[in-house]
């Protein structure tokens, strides 16, 4: 018989879409049986990082830091925004897509030799892990998909686990209170191992709990903290320690929360890798990060963010406020049917002038007029709703011909409705 593996990364992405009956099916049991065929065990120390937002942030933080301090950092995150190997990086370089078909083929031979499927982010999550074992790397940064506990990369021990924040997102699988989806994400600590909250308001008994882990359990605003003002910010750490240091290249007030997390970190783990202060400083202004706050024009002002629930949309609010502009700001908004679209657009209706929909063509995607009952329910006016569109470029495209070099154009509500205005912008580059 023979043996006839997909030839590319598209379809090999395309065969991994339809390999298991569901795109969400949260437990351990199917990576776990490859992730011991395959023999898959970290030979170096693993940084995990849960939380409902921030998580992508703190990754890059830390993977900016840990390579000006000359380690070599295997780091995986998710989702992607224009190609899936910006999911699987080394030394800062995105993984070809030859490694990832050649890892993708051995894990399929995994797989099949255990009689078992897997979804399409325990396919990556197992291909992230052989790819850091294979480049030999120096430290792993992982970011949990979905929740913490029952997430694929939760099947591989952490030595320092970091909880960026607890807000309502995903409920229908991690629960309708932040004390219940709390109680998922610290799935990820491990007992006698540092544990890193950046959350300020643990709700209900989830501090009790936590201790119950027997974790080191470090919190901010008690066992780190910090303050700011527009030139520096000042981190009062773990060890003691107290340094003034330059703002993060990251936008948003709430980048300082999520630095503040990345060095107690570090702090917890110098004796395992000790990180220079210029390292720090070096990494902390050149991070980068697409679609976070990410400003890419001042005339008029263009900001893309992948806010996509209702905390994530209050710290865009702010952020919003903090810069304001003369003349009027245009919303394009995508979304998720299964995300709070009323309350993430409802965080947003005092910074918006004019809104401008969009349906997004994947399979969880709203349509245009589900976004617009969205809206009516938080309570926008419908004299505000300027045009839904066929797609998310049509509605950028719109939006940019019409605004003045005084207003304002904010693209939000989910990775899939900024990934197409990043290409767009791409192909009009090149």
């Amino acid at each position: 018989m023979i043996d006839i593996r997909p030839a590319t990364l598209e379809s090999w992405l395309s065969y991994l879409e339809k390999l298991h009956p569901k795109m969400i099916d949260m437990g351990l049991e199917r990576v776990k049986k490859v992730r011991d065929a395959l023999k898959l065990k970290p030979e170096f120390p693993v940084i995990t990082i849960a939380g409902t937002n921030g998580k992508g942030s703190v990754c890059a933080m830390l993977e900016s830091i840990l390579g000006c301090a000359s380690y070599r950092v295997g780091c995986y995150t998710s989702p992607h925004l224009l190609r899936y190997n910006e999911r699987i990086r080394v030394d800062r370089h995105d993984i070809t897509d030859e490694v990832l078909c050649e890892v993708f083929a051995e894990i399929e031979s995994a797989r099949e030799s255990v009689q078992t499927t897997l979804t399409y982010f325990e396919f990556g999550t197992l291909a992230a892990m052989l790819i850091f074992l294979r480049s030999r790397v120096d430290v792993a940064i992982l970011e949990v998909g979905l929740g913490g506990r029952l997430d694929a990369v939760n099947v591989f021990d952490t030595d320092c686990a970091i909880l960026t924040s607890i807000d309502l997102d995903h409920t229908d699988y991690l629960g309708s209170t932040r004390e219940a989806i709390g109680q998922e994400k610290i799935g990820i600590f491990r007992a006698d191992k540092p544990a890193i909250c950046a959350e300020p308001d643990i709700p209900g008994n989830l501090r009790e709990k936590m201790r119950a882990m027997n974790v080191r359990l470090y919190c901010i605003d008690e066992a780190f903290s910090y303050t700011a003002d527009h030139l520096q910010w000042r981190y009062q750490g773990v060890s003691g320690r107290h340094c003034s240091l330059p703002l993060p290249a990251l936008k948003g007030d709430c980048q300082l929360q999520n630095a503040s997390a990345v060095l107690a970190a570090l702090d917890v783990l110098e004796e395992v890798f000790p990180v220079p202060m210029d390292a720090i400083r070096r990494g902390l202004v050149e991070v980068t990060l697409a679609g976070r706050f990410q400003m890419i024009s001042a005339r008029p002002v263009i900001i893309l963010d992948v806010a996509h629930n209702p905390a994530a949309a209050r710290r865009l609010s702010a952020n919003l406020e903090t810069l304001p502009v003369k003349g009027c700001t245009y919303a394009v908004v995508g979304m998720l049917k299964d995300k709070d679209m009323a309350g993430t657009l409802r965080a947003l209706k005092n910074n918006v002038d004019c809104w401008l929909i969009s349906g997004l063509d994947v399979a969880r995607g709203a349509s245009a007029n589900e976004v617009l009952q969205a809206l009516e329910e938080a309570g926008v006016e419908r004299r505000n709703i300027l045009h839904a569109f066929p797609d998310v470029q049509s509605a950028y495209v719109y939006a940019h011909e019409h605004a003045s070099d005084d207003d304002r154009i904010c693209v939000f509500g989910s990775f899939h409705t900024v990934s197409p205005v990043m290409t767009g912008l791409g192909e009009s580059d090149s």
